[in-house]
């Protein structure tokens, strides 16, 4: 018998979103075989727990039933065996995020981490995959999309794939169901888009455009050796937003409606939020999925994997996916400079970034990113968005203090030679030191302070040097996510100093600032508001009643605190002008505007 792992997964109960999972081990541990379920999923920094979803548990030696015993949360150990040991788990899969498994009706989707279990000593062996038809009369024309090598199975079927090892085999997730499905090819790659949900999408302009992007990011940084085909899940429910990274694949949700249909012309601001996302995702195929801290070389899943790098692998990332849509022609130069001016306006609005640095933020990924509260935007920095801005400052400061001669790109493409090529870890401060090595510049106080430290970032400055006007206004209201101007009569001259949102049709206090006049009155978080001076406030009245008032004014605040209603005493203080936009300087000379070009155009 074969020594390789042979999982099966079949769609036992569809409408109680019940998946069997199978996994026959040929050479078991003498002493009993361990199986472990992963307690998180890469590119997610959380404990998930995706024991946790196992409703069911059964172990056998040659088809007779043999005793399995719960080691811990995420562990199992069958008795002992001279003959193949298969253990048989029953998953509730209803998680419909791009970190989950899902199964109804209608589709199936999974992730490896949430339905297979590793079988613990033994993760290098290769694993075998049986996906089962589904038996249902609807899911005759149902197809399989996935990234995973076939081992039988014929073009988008169900039937035999195959992966090398337990840590491919988790790795390309499995969209199962009526979906629309497009190929391309970049690089010279097969490329295939595959999208779930009930649209008329144009997939002749979602081909030409991604295929724009992904040559756009090969040319930047080649292509993978080990790259011979690429696929994009996308589901495209109602409404929804989110990715998450593979080594040869990428799951994203946007909402139908941000798809481009036939005959639309242009970019619209949703479309371009998508391909955002898509870009984002692709870059990962360098950034993080092959080259990657070295803490995550190899990555147990069974508990925290601490790094202060993730500032690196998303933030830099995050840098690259918005410029590579300039870059590629997707988007003008003022678009993009919109994009960044609110990403900056993201960045000011949170005092966590006074308070913690993204080598902290990084770190700390799994109890505070991750686990974000009312009090997160006082507390945390993102290692996504400052992440995104420190990389723009290194960039335009080693276009400037080189002479144009080195850029983030050279030092990408160098760090990709040195980890990515090679599969070793990049150390803690690698990215620094091969920064220092390729420009021949101290960048020692620049890294202490962006990264570690919790300074501002000399955006202004290094954004001038570049032909680009750096401006800042005070905000129009809830929706103003900054990168546009504004009437300066228009804005208000006070602050709430707290975020609303919409529950239950009822205006609450989601977040408040440290200091601002919400949280000096008295309010707490989960607070309704009901009231300023006496008059009823709904959320979407909220900005209108705030333009009324001026530096210094008092309000009584009627709130909601449970079923206790509470008047308050509130002045109102300046709002605060840290809502960024960007310009590209009329009055820009020569050699700005050819810095500028250099940067904007690659």
């Amino acid at each position: 018998m074969s020594d390789a792992h042979r999982y099966s997964i079949r769609a036992v109960d569809p409408a109680a979103h019940l998946f069997e999972v199978r996994v026959t081990v040929a050479n078991p541990d003498p002493a009993g075989q361990v199986f472990a379920m992963p307690a998180w999923i890469p590119g997610s920094y959380m404990i998930r727990d995706y024991a946790r979803h196992v409703v069911g548990i059964r172990a056998e030696a040659d088809g007779v039933g043999i005793a399995v015993t719960k080691l811990d949360k995420s562990r199992w150990q069958t008795a002992p065996s001279d003959r193949a040991v298969s253990l048989v788990l029953e998953i509730y899969a209803h998680d419909d995020s791009v970190r989950g498994a899902h199964l109804d009706t209608t589709h199936a989707y999974f992730n490896g981490p949430c339905v297979f279990p590793a079988v613990a000593g033994q993760e290098n062996a290769e694993c075998q995959l049986e996906i089962d038809a589904v038996d249902l009369a609807e899911a005759k024309t149902w197809r399989v999309a996935t990234s995973m090598n076939r081992a039988g199975a014929e073009p988008y079927s169900f039937g035999s794939y195959i992966a090398d090892d337990y840590a491919e085999l988790i790795d390309h997730p499995v969209e199962i169901g009526n979906l629309l499905i497009g190929e391309f090819e970049a690089g010279g790659i097969p490329h295939v888009i595959v999208i779930r949900g009930n649209t008329k999408a144009d997939m002749a302009r979602l081909c030409h455009d991604f295929e724009t992007l992904c040559s756009f990011h090969m040319q930047m940084l080649g292509k993978p050796r080990d790259l011979d085909r690429y696929v994009f899940l996308l589901h495209a429910p109602g409404s929804g937003y989110g990715g998450l990274e593979h080594r040869r694949s990428s799951s994203l949700v946007s909402s139908r409606d941000s798809l481009p249909i036939r005959g639309d012309e242009g970019i619209s601001p949703e479309y371009r939020t998508l391909l955002g996302l898509v870009s984002h995702e692709y870059f990962h195929l360098w950034n993080v999925k092959r080259m990657k801290p070295a803490m995550f070389t190899p990555y147990d899943l069974s508990t925290e994997t601490h790094t202060e790098l993730l500032w690196v692998f998303e933030g830099i990332t995050s840098y690259y996916d918005d410029l590579a849509l300039v870059r590629s022609g997707l988007i003008p130069a003022a678009e993009y400079l919109e994009l960044l001016g609110r990403t900056i306006t993201r960045v000011n609005r949170g005092q966590g970034r006074r308070r913690q640095s993204v080598a902290e933020s990084s770190f700390d990924a799994w109890t505070k990113f991750y686990k974000q509260d009312a009090n997160a935007a006082n507390a945390i920095v993102s290692y996504y968005a400052k992440g995104a801005l420190i990389a723009l400052a290194l960039d335009l400061k080693l276009r400037s203090e080189t002479e144009g001669r080195v850029s983030l790109d050279d030092v990408m493409r160098a760090c990709w030679a040195k980890w990515g090529e090679t599969g070793e870890g990049m150390t803690e401060h690698g990215l620094e030191e091969v920064a220092a090595d390729v420009s021949g510049l101290d960048l020692g106080d620049f890294f202490d302070a962006s990264i570690r430290g919790t300074g501002e970032l000399a955006l202004e400055h290094l954004l001038r040097e570049h032909g680009v006007e750096y401006c800042l206004r005070k905000s129009r209201g809830r929706k103003d996510k900054g990168g546009t101007t504004a009437d300066a009569n228009k804005l208000p001259a006070v602050w709430l100093g707290a975020n609303l949102t919409s529950r239950g049709g009822k205006a609450v206090f989601a977040s408040l600032a440290n200091g601002g006049p919400a949280e000096r009155a008295g309010v707490s978080p989960g607070d309704e508001l009901v009231a300023i001076d006496g008059l009823r406030v709904g959320i979407s009245v909220s900005d209108t009643r705030i333009r009324r008032y001026r530096v210094g004014d008092k309000s009584d605040l009627t709130v909601f605190r449970g079923d206790e209603l509470l008047t308050l005493k509130l002045r109102w203080s300046e709002a605060p002008v840290d809502t960024c936009y960007l310009q590209l300087d009329d009055e820009a000379d020569a050699t700005l505007i050819e810095r500028r070009d250099n940067w904007l155009s690659a």
